[in-house]
């Protein structure tokens, strides 16, 4: 799936274009909207991912340019303006969905999946709603985790961010994860590069399902694995 980023703002649009890689898209980036609406017209791409405040053509004006066109390609408008009045006019000027920022890619990777079931007629695999490491487990749609087997089964209260951390190691279990897979997955292009954050949160996962389940790879990263078959 080739997927355009109209973006002006670089950490965003590395942030993004590198996601969407690691997923198996082909981005391509623009900065300005005017390059945006010659690319998006040219037929060569299946989804644009269109920010509203680009420089020399603004995204509203972009998007309805390529309707005014007849270009039939879905965009998901991504914007700092969250107002309904904004919602509304990018709704009703043809985009496809709305995206606020800031956003987790993971939020993202879902509207763009959304869209591609959309385009194949929904053939694509159902997303799998719990994910599991032994006697340890995550429903995705209740968020809850629960933790041993048989009386000593408990369930693990969660923050969001932990949920995410937790989650992004359930979906790759015994795969050691670097600390930048995981800033740009939990953190996303926010995150504040000088700080501990990944060591912090990994210490409070910890704390609530195990120390020995939790791996650090010297000088590699981390893994999740599960301790009875260590």
């Amino acid at each position: 799936m080739r997927i355009l980023i109209a973006e002006d703002e670089p950490r965003i649009s590395r942030f993004v274009a590198r996601g969407l890689k690691a997923h198996g898209y082909t981005p391509t980036v623009v900065e300005d909207g005017i390059t945006a609406l010659d690319y998006a017209s040219s037929g060569e791409f299946d989804l644009l991912v269109l920010d509203v405040g680009l420089p020399r053509m603004d995204g509203f004006a972009v998007l309805r340019a390529l309707r005014d066109m007849g270009a039939e390609i879905p965009v998901l408008m991504c914007t700092a303006r969250d107002s309904v009045e904004d919602t509304v006019h990018g709704l009703e000027g043809g985009a496809d969905d709305y995206l606020a920022k800031p956003f987790r890619f993971e939020e993202l990777l879902a509207r763009i999946k959304l869209r591609a079931r959309e385009r194949t007629g929904g053939t694509t695999q159902p997303t799998q709603e719990i994910l599991e490491l032994g006697d340890l487990s995550l429903n995705l749609r209740t968020r809850v985790a629960t933790v041993g087997t048989g009386a000593q089964k408990r369930e693990v209260e969660l923050s969001s961010r932990e949920y995410a951390l937790l989650a992004l190691f359930l979906e790759h279990p015994n795969q050691v994860l670097t600390q930048e897979i995981i800033l740009s997955r939990v953190w996303g292009y926010d995150y504040d590069g000088a700080s501990n954050v990944v060591v912090v949160y990994l210490r409070y996962l910890r704390k609530k399902m195990g120390a020995d389940r939790f791996i650090t790879v010297r000088g590699a990263g981390y893994k999740l694995v599960d301790p009875r078959e260590s």
